[in-house]
């Protein structure tokens, strides 16, 4: 309920992650199950192709929230559909066959969605992934030594020679989340996004928001891209549509995009698309971050927690960074705050968690679930959270931390 989970043994948890960074509302919520019951009462099911109340509502409301022409909603089953229907539609739009993306990202694991990510956990399938796709690295400020100016310039300069040798003419879209998330947090340099949209204007390339964690308050704003003054060609969006309460997704599209689609079919489909039920989870969920202003929260918590976790830093030798846009953020945990080593490197073998793994399950026996990945600790709670208990969760993250702190050099 709310924040909290409870065990079987009646142990209560403080969710610190949201489960995976979607339960933006929290656990529990009965306005959802109310939505969702009096959704099934009247209509349950029927195929895409008809049309029903709560799915004009949301289409409406969500070409309400997003910003410029982004109109057109595809309804899909969760972020990954949402990635390859995205990149479908790049495709057929542009007529051209690569996408870029980042090495540290991820956009989900279906196929297209894994092989569009950089994420090693790809790797074992490495010689089934799907072709064209084209990865490029975004250098990020915590080891960087030459400037932020400096920064900025290598960023795009290394995007531009990507872009030069495979060939603009071959490129459809270039995919981005709006704020990076499970690889770390690692924002990007600042004026990079709004860059990046210019180059893709130039040369006819679309850019494609992945908001599947970043949005709908997460950062702040409603989307995450709303934080670098650009508007994408597409969205892709899920998580915090319904915030777990029942698997959903949704594209949406630019009226650009749409109209060439007016008298040329659509290859798009998808048996459980605009499902009726998942568009009344999401109208309500859309309805309760208005009614209990949940992004003005988002923004107050952030400035609170930053504030609470840069007192961390100072008592604790084992924190080399806190990265954080809105309330998705994250501890880096080093061997050192001078050299700036990682506790456990990328793609950390067992062996190489020894340290973060202890301190995984130390959280867990002090009462606080969070996602705790190679050298980082994520803090991505949901944004009922309140001061009392970001309190509550940040104490228990020093002690566990504190186990760190004796592996530095």
């Amino acid at each position: 309920k709310g924040v909290y989970l409870y065990d079987y043994d009646g142990q209560r948890i403080l969710d610190f992650s949201s489960g995976l960074m979607n339960v933006n509302i929290g656990h529990g919520d009965q306005r959802i199950t109310d939505a969702v019951v009096k959704q099934m009462q009247e209509v349950s099911y029927v195929t895409p192709g008809c049309v029903t109340k709560a799915r004009s509502a949301l289409g409406k409301k969500l070409a309400e929230i997003c910003p410029g022409n982004l109109n057109k909603a595809f309804f899909t089953l969760c972020g990954a559909t949402s990635i390859e229907n995205a990149i479908k539609l790049a495709r057929l739009y542009t007529g051209r066959h690569k996408i870029m993306t980042r090495y540290r990202s991820y956009h989900g694991a279906t196929l297209g969605a894994m092989s569009a990510g950089g994420d090693p956990r790809k790797l074992p399938m490495d010689m089934q992934q799907a072709p064209n796709f084209v990865h490029f690295e975004i250098p990020t400020a915590y080891r960087w030594e030459y400037g932020e100016e400096k920064l900025l310039e290598e960023a795009i300069s290394s995007l531009q020679r990507t872009i030069a040798y495979e060939g603009p003419e071959s490129i459809a879209a270039i995919l981005l989340e709006g704020e990076s998330g499970s690889s770390g947090c690692l924002q990007y340099p600042k004026g990079y996004l709004k860059a990046v949209k210019k180059l893709c204007d130039k040369h006819g390339i679309l850019f494609i928001a992945d908001e599947v964690m970043s949005g709908f308050g997460r950062t702040g704003k409603w989307f995450g891209f709303q934080n670098h003054d650009i508007i994408p060609d597409m969205i892709a969006m899920a998580k915090g549509l319904t915030c777990g309460y029942i698997p959903f997704g949704c594209l949406m599209v630019s009226d650009t995009i749409a109209a060439k689609f007016d008298d040329t079919m659509l290859a798009l489909g998808l048996t459980y698309s605009a499902h009726p039920v998942g568009c009344a989870a999401a109208l309500a969920t859309l309805k309760i971050y208005e009614d209990d202003h949940l992004i003005d929260n988002c923004v107050a918590m952030s400035q609170y927690m930053n504030q609470q976790v840069e007192k961390l830093k100072s008592k604790h030798a084992s924190i080399g960074e806190f990265r954080n846009t809105g309330l998705l953020g994250c501890i880096e945990i080093v061997k050192s705050k001078k050299t700036k080593e990682p506790m456990a490197p990328f793609n950390a073998s067992a062996s190489e968690m020894k340290v973060m793994s202890q301190v995984a399950t130390k959280l867990k026996e002090l009462g606080l679930y969070t996602f705790v990945r190679w050298s980082y600790i994520f803090i991505a709670p949901p944004l009922i959270i309140t001061k009392e208990q970001i309190d509550e969760g940040l104490n228990i993250i020093s002690e566990a931390i504190a186990i760190a702190d004796e592996y530095t050099i």
